[in-house]
This record gives structure tokens, C-alpha cells and sequence, in this order.
């Protein structure tokens, strides 16, 4: 089985990886991509996920790891593996403001760009699609509820996954301080 982090881009899914790394599970990343100050822990990816739907073979060998998947690629997860998945979910508003704010810094010819359309049209279509799949499992977490309760984010995620991990290492990880662009 492998686990896939999920969600939007900019919806915590590098915490959740973190916060699965700490609780003693293996995590599958080429550690390509480096902090910056819009992840200052890192992002956590593997750059082969870019291209799951031409070359898929490695990911087996993520069994018994996690891997993170933007939740547009999940579409190419191979049907003859099995995966959990842990999808993030965030206010859409502090999503695109986010991405704004990056793309802004890394893409500026892509700042500003109306994209709330496209990822509520997918978000839809993934809702639909995902519990057709018999050989996926999934669970939904809201950011700021993984803020604001670590540990009962870590015992669900423990749960779901039927692993004993380091709860209280888990939300250790958690910094209230790096949730930005929050939504009041």
C-alpha cells in the first residue's frame, strides 16, 4: 500500500509529509526541490509525479511509503497498486491567495491569473471520481483543522492509514505560525 498526501497546490500537503515523516513513516522524495520562503521546510516531492501518466513503473517502489501527488495528477495512479490517501483541503480563498503570492515571486507572468474556476471544476470532477476507485482509499483533512488540533489530525491520519505512528511526534511538527494567507 502506498500513501498519497494530496490536495490543490498550497493546501498543506508538505505538512502533512512532514508530519508523516515524523511519525516514523518513510517518505518517497528525490529532495530536488529545496526550501524557500514559501515552503521553508520544503516541499517534499518527487519530480517523477510530473509524469506519471507516461512512466509509472517506480512507483512501486513507494509500497509502504508516502508520496505526494498534486491532486491533478492523481488521475494517473496506476489501477494495479493499492494507495490511501490523505487530501488536504483548504478555503479556496487562502489557496489562490497563496499561489498568487508565489507565482508573483517564481512566475509573475502567471500572477493574477482567475484559476478559482478550473480548481472548483476539479475539485468537483475528483469528488465524483475518486470513490469509483477500487483501488484507492481516501480521507479528506482541512488545513486549519490540522493547525488547530495537531494531534487529533495525527490520530485520524494514524487511524486511516492502520499505522502505528509517533502521534505526539506528528504534531510537534505542526507551527501555527507558518499557516499564512489565513482566512478569518
Amino acid at each position: 500500500m502506498i500513501t498519497i498526501v494530496s490536495g490543490l497546490p498550497r493546501s498543506g500537503t508538505s505538512l502533512m509529509m512532514q508530519m508523516l515523516q515524523a511519525g516514523g513513516l518513510r517518505l518517497q522524495t528525490d529532495n530536488v526541490r529545496e526550501a524557500d520562503t514559501h515552503n521553508l521546510r520544503g516541499y517534499y516531492e518527487d519530480r517523477r509525479v510530473k509524469a506519471l501518466a507516461k512512466e509509472n513503473a517506480w512507483l512501486a517502489e513507494a509500497d509502504g511509503m508516502a508520496l505526494k501527488v498534486v491532486s491533478l495528477l492523481l488521475y494517473n495512479l496506476p489501477s494495479d497498486l493499492e494507495y490511501r490517501v490523505v487530501f488536504m483541503r483548504r478555503n479556496m480563498d487562502e489557496i489562490l491567495r497563496s499561489q498568487d503570492k508565489m507565482l508573483a515571486d517564481t512566475a509573475p507572468q502567471q500572477a493574477g491569473m482567475d484559476i478559482r474556476p478550473h480548481f472548483e471544476r476539479h475539485l468537483q470532477d475528483l469528488a465524483k471520481w475518486l470513490p469509483q476507485q477500487e483501488h484507492i482509499q481516501s480521507m479528506e483533512l482541512e488545513y486549519r483543522s490540522v493547525v488547530d488540533a495537531p494531534l487529533d489530525a495525527a490520530r485520524s491520519v494514524a487511524e486511516f492509514l492502520e499505522l502505528q505512528l509517533d502521534l505526539e511526534a506528528m504534531a510537534t511538527v505542526v507551527d501555527p505560525s507558518l499557516y499564512r494567507q489565513r482566512q478569518e
